[in-house]
């Protein structure tokens, strides 16, 4: 049986051994750099020594020819330079690090000495250094035995630089073969591993494509290496767990998947499913007959299959996790010889991580509806004519008739005349409403823009219900995110927007609370808020609260037309109203108009 080795137990080996090496070399070269270097100085030091002395030497003697130059006969000046250049004699012979110094300076000092002996002797021919005469031949000799000693320290400086340069080569070069080793070893330490791991890896990876392509007839390589071994044993385990799960689970995916494609294709609404680039994956029978298909527009973008090119956008958004910019317009099919009608919608897939993987356009079918509606916008807007006429004649009537008849104001008449002239009032306000909202639902509506200041019309709204207001101490805030930039809108249009927000506002807010008009500035649009401290609303009533006729809380008032008429002034400025309530903590009403 083979002996594993493990894989840790490898690596330390294979990089012990590469940086014993490396340190080695390296440790070697370091020790013979500070030899060398202190050697060098040493050297070096020692003959700039040996230098120095003889300059002074030179300069001593040098001082004894001018004196013989001149023919000055000064005992102390000859006195004062024989003792500077012992002086200096004692002193390198004290320095001398080497033998040979010492003796050289030993045969300076005799010279020196023979020089001294000339010098003193009384004779005619010693008194000039210019003639060959014994005293310039003893001067020369002392000159000479100095210059050779400064030369030969400068030999000596010159044979070390020489030596250095020499050791230094030597040490590249045991450098260069130290670099070799290393990576003579890592080659075959890198060699050893790539071979003992890369051919059971490679082999490993063969075996999980193989896998990977549904083949779970696999030979399994072996390795020596224990981590190797337990890990290509453990993959072992897993494939043949994966075969099992395959062979336990393709029924029951396959199952799920006919009941999944089932469900789809038993929704009453169309279904148009696309993949992450937006392109068209799958139509359920339903949308099929609502478009006329077969599988023909299968691949294609949402803009090409249907005729609509704005739909790539807002499909592009909505995989891009954004929202649409506003409820989109139904779309006009032709289909089998007649005209549908489709609303949709368009919703992102996301997977349990966050990732949106395509999305979802659902279509209903709408016609019918859009017919009825349009039946009733025309019936209402008739009736609200023809109920205007004869019920404002009535108010005039009646208001007349009030006038010339007089009664205590604490008769019974008169509160019958009070209650009928508060109802004719609601009932022309109803009429107005239904009006005001046919026009807005018909498109007859036109808006008369202006520039506006949001902070100015918010103001003035705070003013006309400030009176009202201090009736059940409810006091009205104002709060403004300065600078603001004007807007185009018509102002009446605006004012009744906010007068309608306000007004619920009031009606569902108890004494003593508070009411916060709001403007804030948010990209490309001005937001306008109305927030109250009330009941609040319902979630479960929220997304009704501004359809026509519709009326929400306990405080009702109205025919419901408010909200609505004030969803279709927001809708016809190009932007949108919401809500944010809980019960308990108020509810704020948004407007966001585009700059």
């Amino acid at each position: 049986m083979k002996l594993q080795m493990k894989l840790r137990t490898r690596l330390f080996l294979g990089f012990s051994a590469l940086m014993t090496v490396a340190l080695l070399g390296l440790l070697l070269a370091l020790v013979s750099v500070v030899q060398m270097a202190k050697s060098q100085e040493k050297l070096i030091r020692d003959n700039f020594g040996v230098i120095e002395v003889n300059q002074q030497l030179r300069h001593a003697l040098n001082n004894h020819l001018l004196l013989l130059v001149r023919n000055q006969n000064d005992p102390a000046g000859f006195a004062k330079n024989r003792d500077a250049f012992q002086d200096a004699l004692a002193r390198g012979m004290a320095q001398a690090p080497r033998p040979t110094d010492r003796d050289a300076y030993q045969v300076i000092a005799d010279a020196y000495s023979e020089f001294l002996t000339e010098l003193e002797t009384p004779t005619t021919d010693n008194s000039t250094l210019l003639e060959d005469n014994p005293l310039g031949q003893s001067f020369s000799r002392v000159r000479e035995l100095m210059v050779e000693m400064q030369q030969s320290a400068y030999d000596q400086i010159r044979d070390t630089e020489i030596r250095s340069r020499e050791r230094a080569q030597l040490l590249a070069g045991l450098l260069g073969l130290t670099g070799i080793a290393v990576l003579l070893i890592g080659f075959v330490t890198a060699h050893s591993f790539a071979r003992r791991f890369g051919d059971p890896i490679e082999q490993l990876s063969s075996v999980a494509d193989q896998i990977g392509r549904g083949d779970f007839n696999i030979n399994l390589p072996s390795s020596p290496i224990a981590e190797l071994s337990s890990l290509i044993h453990r993959f072992g385990l897993m494939a043949q767990a994966l075969h099992d799960f395959k062979q336990t689970n393709v029924e029951a995916l396959v199952d799920g998947q006919q009941r999944l494609q089932a469900l789809l294709d038993s929704i009453d609404d169309g279904l148009l499913i696309v993949d992450r680039q937006g392109r068209l994956e799958h139509a359920n029978p339903v949308a099929q007959r609502q478009l006329a298909w077969e599988t023909e527009h299968l691949g294609s973008t949402l803009g090409q299959a249907l005729g609509y090119p704005e739909l790539d956008e807002a499909a592009q958004q909505v995989l891009d996790d954004k929202s649409l910019s506003g409820p989109p317009e139904d779309l006009v099919i032709e289909a089998d010889g007649e005209r549908r009608l489709l609303s949709w919608r368009m919703s992102p897939v996301n997977h349990h991580d966050g990732r949106i993987s395509g999305a979802v356009m659902v279509l209903h079918d709408v016609t019918d509806q859009r017919t009825f509606e349009r039946v009733r916008n025309e019936f209402v807007l008739r009736a609200s004519h023809e109920l205007r006429t004869p019920v404002t004649g009535m108010q005039m009537a009646f208001s007349l008739l009030r006038e010339r008849t007089k009664y205590p104001d604490n008769s019974r008449e008169a509160d019958l005349f009070n209650t009928v002239h508060e109802e004719m009032q609601r009932l022309v306000t109803l009429i107005n409403d239904l009006l005001n909202f046919s026009r807005y639902q018909s498109g007859q509506q036109k808006l008369e823009r202006e520039p506006c200041d949001p902070s100015q019309l918010l103001e003035q709204a705070r003013q006309r219900f400030q009176a009202a207001a201090m009736q059940n101490d409810i006091d009205i805030k104002l709060e403004l995110q300065t600078p603001l930039p004007n807007l185009l809108l018509d102002r009446q249009q605006m004012e009744r927007v906010l007068d309608n927000l306000l007004s619920n506002a009031l009606r569902h807010t108890p004494d003593g609370g508070e009411i916060r008009l709001l403007a804030r500035h948010h990209g490309e649009r001005v937001i306008l808020s109305v927030e109250d401290n009330g009941e609040g609303i319902p979630y479960s009533q929220q997304a009704r609260i501004f359809e026509p006729f519709v009326q929400i809380g306990r405080r009702r008032g109205g025919a419901g037309l408010g909200l609505a008429l004030c969803k279709e002034i927001a809708q016809l400025h190009g932007g949108r109203i919401g809500v944010h309530s809980r019960i308990g903590h108020g509810t704020i009403f948004y407007i966001a108009l585009p700059i």
